[in-house]
């Protein structure tokens, strides 16, 4: 299917259906017993009945039918525990599969194209939306089981009686034509509670990412009152979709019951005037099989109202990840998720190398060529335009520039972190298609204005997953004049650096970046602006070792940074000047 044709929400749930066809259908299998065995006691009932009127054609007794409904009763009780275990093992996988695919979309993003949503928003669409979605996929295998044995009741209703069946699917009539009427509001308000739910979910993300800044503004107070301004919006859209939603499940449940209501009249009306050869036993079969169907007609609303709801959740979480390569179907696309089944088939998890992967080295930089390289934020002017240079090996280019002038996006887009619109890179005489993917190490490595550290110890933070000897830790921890600081720390290397940091100083936090790019020894480096927070003797010993690197190691890398520091640039080979997203001199 086109990925550019956009799928309806039962093309959607039926790939998650394809997702997992051997769990899906052991889950149906119980559910089928689970929903079908109360079939039986309506036939004993009848018996029963029959048996006390003296109207039975079989010879039971009443002990041996309640005998036999125990068993059956026992039998469902049996069934219901087994079919948990699956429901539950088909739910986690639905869900399982939403948000490793969510995830994964958006990690593919480009690295410096930020999300439409916060961090704190993205919480609305992990957890809410793909739960409603979950709930969708495994009802459908109760609706298809429902159905069966509304079907099979429908059968033995018009033995029974066909001109009081034929009344039976007249609340199905009038559930369907509510569902055609109130589908439009039905997706309005369960949008506008997810947008408000969002909101707050959002604003909690920035609350506890600004802590500081909002305790030095003075502003809790009138943060607070924004948090409770949006609390109450998100009551009222909250309120509305779930006043709603139970509104019109109420009128499914109060249109079945009028149907069934007339059914029960007209069957009265023919026992009281003698016009059918009901019998007691009949009545109560009609009756009890009657709310088989009725029950599945409610059913079958419920779940078409909430199929409503589950495509604003599609809806929303495809514009979150929308480009030229997403659609609804990146969703609910297969992918290995290396979970055990207790019912299903278990899959082998992969063979983890521990050796370095990185895409080996295509061939030591000689010279790096730019040509023309152009990104433009989307929808305005801001951006860069037809920026070309070269950069020789072993060489230091200083760029710089007023704010706005395009430093950061020339960085960024080289590097692939912005989408290359036009252009082209050349690393030797090879064309880098893929700037993304090219410039990791050994090729490159990166140190941005602002580093991230996670929560992890200083060690795991400077290697992030690969193998490097201590001898590569202590020259990079040197060439970055952090040995010191790290000799200080109590645990040294295993010191834990807190929630992105928190624990190292501005500088400290600079330099364990860039020692983090220095331990795989790059062909070239990537510098953006980091030392803002070092003081001058620190930030001069930094660049005088960094630069003896080049001249007098084995290793040269050449150094590309963004610095309005005179001395480095009185030392550089090449300076370029930017202004307004072009070059305005070398």
């Amino acid at each position: 299917m086109n990925l550019n044709n956009k799928p309806n929400i039962w093309q959607l749930l039926w790939r998650m259906i394809c997702y997992t066809p051997r769990l899906y259908l052991i889950d149906a299998f119980f559910w089928l017993f689970i929903l079908g065995l109360p079939i039986l006691p309506g036939l004993i009932i009848r018996e029963f009945f029959n048996t006390l009127t003296g109207e039975s054609k079989y010879n039971f007794s009443p002990t041996i039918l309640i005998i036999f409904l125990l068993v059956t009763g026992l039998g469902r009780v049996i069934f219901i525990f087994i079919g948990r275990l699956t429901k539950t093992q088909h739910r986690f996988t639905m869900s399982a599969l939403l948000r490793h695919n969510l995830l994964q979309a958006i990690l593919k993003r480009p690295g410096a194209m930020s999300l439409p949503v916060s961090q704190g928003e993205l919480i609305s669409y992990f957890r809410d939306d793909i739960e409603l979605i979950e709930d969708n996929v495994v009802g459908t295998a109760e609706v298809f089981d429902a159905a069966i044995f509304a079907f099979i009741s429908l059968i033995i209703l018009a033995n029974i009686n066909w001109k009081m069946t034929i009344l039976v699917f007249l609340p199905l009539v009038l559930v369907i034509f509510v569902i055609q009427q109130m589908g439009k509001r039905i997706k309005r308000y369960r949008r506008n509670s997810r947008i408000a739910t969002e909101k707050v979910t959002g604003l909690i993300g920035e609350i506890f990412n600004s802590v500081q800044a909002i305790k030095v503004a003075g502003a809790e107070t009138l943060l607070i009152s924004h948090f409770q301004e949006l609390n109450e919006q998100r009551r009222k859209a909250v309120l509305k979709d779930q006043l709603f939603t139970a509104i019109l499940n109420s009128n499914f449940q109060n249109l079945v019951n009028l149907g069934t209501g007339i059914i029960l009249l007209t069957a009265a009306s023919f026992l009281q005037q003698g016009t059918s050869n009901l019998s007691v036993g009949d009545f109560a079969l009609f009756v009890y099989y009657l709310a088989f169907v009725t029950e599945f007609i409610t059913f079958l609303g419920e779940f078409i109202a909430s199929s409503k709801q589950t495509e604003i959740s599609f809806e929303r979480m495809t514009g979150l990840i929308k480009n030229q390569n997403n659609s609804a179907l990146t969703l609910v696309a297969p992918q290995p998720l290396y979970l055990n089944h207790i019912f299903g088939q278990k899959q082998q998890l992969p063979q983890i190398k521990n050796e370095n992967n990185y895409s080996p080295l295509k061939s030591p930089l000689q010279e790096l060529t730019i040509e023309n390289l152009t990104y433009h934020y989307p929808g305005s002017n801001q951006g860069i335009e037809n920026i070309s240079f070269c950069l020789p090996r072993g060489s230091l280019t200083v760029i710089t520039g007023g704010i706005g002038a395009g430093k950061t996006t020339l960085l960024r887009t080289l590097l692939g972190l912005l989408p290359l619109q036009s252009g082209t890179i050349y690393w030797n005489d090879y064309l880098i298609n893929d700037p993304a993917s090219f410039f990791v190490p050994p090729h490159s490595a990166y140190t941005p204005q602002i580093p991230q550290l996670f929560s992890q110890n200083l060690r795991d933070n400077l290697l992030l997953g690969w193998e490097r000897t201590n001898n590569h830790i202590e020259k990079a921890l040197h060439t970055s004049v952090f040995t010191e600081d790290v000799a200080d720390m109590p645990l040294g290397l295993e010191t834990v650096v807190g929630y992105k940091g928190v624990r190292l100083s501005g500088g400290q936090l600079q330099r364990a970046a860039i020692a983090r790019s220095l331990i795989h020894q790059p062909e070239l480096l990537v510098f953006d602006d980091i030392s803002s927070a070092l003081d001058v003797q620190t930030e001069e010993k930094l660049w005088s070792q960094l630069l003896d690197k080049q001249n007098n190691s084995q290793w040269q890398p050449t150094i590309l940074i963004v610095s309005h520091n005179q001395w480095l640039r009185d030392r550089a080979n090449r300076v370029i000047f930017l202004d307004k997203g072009r070059i305005a001199s070398f």
